[in-house]
C-alpha cells in the first residue's frame, strides 16, 4: 500500500497508480504478464482433469479446487494489468501513448487468458449430480459454489471450444469501437458563448442558475454532438450488429438476454420494472416537471431547464474539503467500520477527483481485483450533484472493499446489486445535506434530490426502452443517425412529458452516453439498484441499529448471493411486483413534499 498522503483541502487529489505499477515501464508489468502466463500454463496442464476425475467425487472436488484457483490467480494478476492500463488511459485521452498502451496490453492479456476458455466450458461438461458429489467430498471446492452456480447458468449458451476462443480472440479489436467512442468524447469541445468548453464542463453548466448559460452550453453541445453524429452513429450500430451476432450464436432470443443473464436477473422481471416505471411517468417526471416549470415562471421547460437551480441565488458551492467531511459523515451513519473504509480513500491517493482536459467525462470506482484495493473516479465542480456522485462511487468503493474478502471471482457482484452500495451512499447524503441546509435552501435541495431520483429511475429506464428499440430495429439492419434521433425523441419525450419542450439539436444527446457503446443494456442497473434501495432505506427506518449489520453482510457477500437471495433477511421479495411501486411511491412522496413547500 502506498503512503497516506496530504493534498490542500479545497483541490481536488489526483491518483497515484504506483500500488499497481509506477509507470508504462515499469519492469512489474513484464513481470506479472509472465506469471500470468506461467500460471496459465499450470492450469492448462490440467485439461481434461476434471472429465476424468468425473467418477470420484473426493478426486473431482481437489481438481476442481486446484483448477479454480489457478484460473483466479491468473485473472488476479491480468487484472491488474488491465486496470492499470484502463485508469492510465482514462486520465488521459489524448494521450496517444497511454491509449495505444492500454490497446496492446488489452491484446496481450487476451492472448495470456484465451487458452483458458476450456475451463469453463469442462464444468459444464459435468452432471449435476456430479458436481453436487465433488462440492460435498471436498470442502475447498464447496467454496466455489456460488461461482459455479453463474458458470453453470452458461451452459446453455455455451459454443465449442473453437468458437469460444475465437470470440475471446477477437475481443481487443471489438474494444477498439469503445476506444474510439472514448476518444472522439475526450477531444470534443463545446463553444459555449465566449467559452470552449470539454464535455463534462458543459454537461456541468447545464445546472448553472443563468438561463442564458444553461442554453449556451446545450446549443454548443448540440453543434458539437451533431458533427460527430456520423461517427457516432456508425459506432453504436458496429457494436450492436457485433453483439447481435455472438446472440444469434449463443441461442438468445432477446437482445437484453445476456445482460439479463450476467445480472441473475429473469428479464420478465426487467420488464416489469421498466413497464411499472413508465405507467408511473405521468405522476412523476409529468407531474415534477410541471411544476417546475411554474416555479420558475415559464409556460413549459426548454430542455435546457431539466436540471436548473429553482433558486435565483446560486446555489451551495463545495470545494473538496467541505465535499470530503460531509460524505464521511453520512458514511459514519452506518456505523464507524463504514466511515473508516471510505476515509482510506482520502487518506491514500485512491482518488483522481480534479477535472482537466483530455479526462474522459462521468464517474467509476475501479475494484482493480481483491488482492488490490480500488481507485475512484470523478470530475470534481464543486456542486452538490459532485457531492452525491462523490458518495456514490465511495459506496462502490467501500462495497468492493468489503467484497475483496470472498476473493477475486467471489467477490463479483451483478449490476443488479453493485448498484445498492452506491446508491444508499447517495441517499444517506443526501439525507445530511438536507438536515443540515438553512431553510431557504431546502426547497432547492428537494428538487435536486427528486431531479437525481428522476434521472436514476425515469430517465435510465427511457435510455433502457430507447436502447431496446434500437437493438430491435438494428436485428434487420443499419439504423440510420437520423432515425436515432427519432427513436431517442420519443421515448426521452415519453418520459419527460408534455412540460418540456425538446429543442431542436436535442435528438443528437443519444450519442454521448457511454454505457449503450461500453456496456449494452446496463443502464437499468441503475433504476433496478434506485428502486431496490428505496425498500432498502424505507426497512432502515423502522430499526437503523438491527439494519447495518444486515447491510453489511449483504454487501461482504460480494457476488455469493442472487439479489433475491441477498434481500431475504430484509423481508423484502423483490419477485413480487408490489416491490417495485415502494421506491415509485418514495419518489412520488418527495414531489408531494417539493408542492407542498409552493
Amino acid at each position: 500500500m502506498n503512503a497516506p498522503f496530504k493534498t490542500p483541502a479545497a483541490e481536488p487529489p489526483l491518483w497515484d497508480l504506483s500500488d499497481l505499477y509506477a509507470s508504462r515501464e515499469d519492469a512489474r508489468v513484464v513481470a506479472d504478464l509472465d506469471a500470468a502466463r506461467a500460471a496459465v500454463a499450470e492450469l492448462n496442464g490440467l485439461q481434461g482433469r476434471l472429465v476424468a476425475d468425473r467418477a470420484d467425487p473426493a478426486a473431482l472436488g481437489a481438481t476442481l479446487d486446484r483448477v479454480i484457483g489457478l484460473y483466479e490467480q491468473a485473472s488476479e494478476r491480468l487484472g491488474a494489468l488491465g486496470a492499470f492500463a484502463f485508469l492510465s488511459a482514462s486520465t488521459d485521452r489524448n494521450d496517444a501513448a497511454a491509449q495505444g498502451f492500454e490497446a496492446d496490453l488489452r491484446e496481450k492479456i487476451t492472448a495470456v487468458a484465451t487458452p483458458t476458455v476450456w475451463v469453463t466450458l469442462e464444468i459444464n461438461q459435468l452432471d449435476d449430480a456430479e458436481l453436487e458429489a465433488a462440492l460435498a467430498a471436498h470442502a475447498g471446492a464447496a467454496r466455489w459454489r456460488p461461482w459455479l452456480r453463474r458458470v453453470r447458468a452458461m451452459k446453455p449458451h455455451e459454443l465449442s471450444q473453437e468458437l469460444e476462443t475465437f470470440i475471446a480472440e477477437r475481443m481487443p479489436i471489438n474494444a477498439q469501437w469503445p476506444r474510439l467512442f472514448d476518444e472522439t468524447m475526450a477531444a470534443l469541445r463545446v463553444e459555449a458563448g465566449k467559452d470552449t468548453l470539454t464535455l463534462a464542463e458543459a454537461l456541468n453548466q447545464l445546472s448553472d442558475p443563468r438561463e442564458a448559460r444553461r442554453k449556451a452550453a446545450a446549443e454548443g453541445l448540440n453543434a458539437a454532438l451533431a458533427a460527430r453524429v456520423p461517427t457516432l452513429a456508425l459506432v453504436l450500430n458496429t457494436v450492436a450488429a457485433d453483439k447481435a451476432m455472438e446472440d444469434r450464436w449463443r441461442g438468445f432470443k432477446r437482445p437484453a438476454d445476456s445482460r439479463h443473464l450476467s445480472n441473475e436477473v429473469d428479464g420478465e422481471a426487467v420488464d416489469a420494472m421498466a413497464d411499472a416505471v413508465a405507467a408511473a411517468y405521468p405522476r412523476l417526471s409529468h407531474r415534477y416537471y410541471a411544476l417546475k416549470a411554474r416555479v420558475l415562471g415559464k409556460p413549459k421547460l426548454d430542455q435546457w431547464d431539466r436540471n436548473a437551480p429553482i433558486e435565483t441565488t446560486a446555489p451551495r458551492a463545495f470545494d473538496w474539503g467541505q465535499g470530503r467531511d460531509l460524505v464521511l459523515e453520512s458514511f459514519s451513519d452506518l456505523g464507524d467500520e463504514f466511515a473508516a473504509r471510505a476515509g482510506r480513500f482520502f487518506d491514500r491517493p485512491w482518488i483522481d477527483g480534479r477535472a482537466r482536459p483530455g479526462k474522459q467525462s462521468g464517474a467509476y470506482a475501479h475494484p482493480v481485483t481483491a488482492d488490490r484495493h480500488p481507485y475512484v473516479f470523478l470530475n470534481w465542480m464543486g456542486e452538490r450533484r459532485d457531492v452525491l456522485t462523490l458518495a456514490h462511487e465511495l459506496g462502490h468503493g467501500v462495497h468492493q472493499t468489503l467484497a475483496a474478502e470472498k476473493g477475486t471471482l467471489l467477490a463479483d457482484t451483478p449490476l443488479t446489486l453493485a448498484e445498492t452500495a452506491s446508491i444508499f451512499a447517495e441517499g444517506l447524503t443526501f439525507d445530511r445535506l438536507l438536515a443540515t441546509a438553512p431553510k431557504a435552501e431546502q426547497r432547492g435541495l428537494l428538487a435536486g434530490r427528486i431531479e437525481d431520483g428522476l434521472n436514476t429511475v425515469v430517465r435510465q429506464i427511457a435510455f433502457h426502452r430507447f436502447e431496446t428499440r434500437f437493438h430491435d430495429e438494428r436485428a434487420k439492419g443499419e439504423v440510420p443517425a437520423e432515425r436515432l434521433g427519432q427513436l431517442f425523441i420519443e421515448e426521452m419525450g415519453a418520459s419527460l412529458g408534455p412540460a418540456v419542450t425538446l429543442n431542436l439539436g436535442y435528438d443528437a444527446w443519444w450519442s454521448y452516453v457511454s454505457h449503450f457503446v461500453h456496456s449494452p443494456f446496463y443502464v437499468y442497473a441503475y433504476a433496478f439498484g434506485d428502486l431496490l434501495v428505496a425498500a432498502l432505506m424505507e426497512t432502515r427506518a423502522k430499526d437503523p441499529d438491527g439494519f447495518t449489520p444486515l447491510y453489511r453482510d449483504l454487501l461482504a457477500a460480494g457476488g455469493t448471493l442472487t439479489y433475491a437471495e441477498a434481500l431475504k433477511p430484509f423481508g423484502l421479495d423483490p419477485r413480487d411486483p408490489a416491490f417495485w411501486t415502494i421506491g415509485t411511491r418514495r419518489l412520488e412522496r418527495l414531489i408531494d413534499q417539493f408542492e407542498a413547500l409552493g
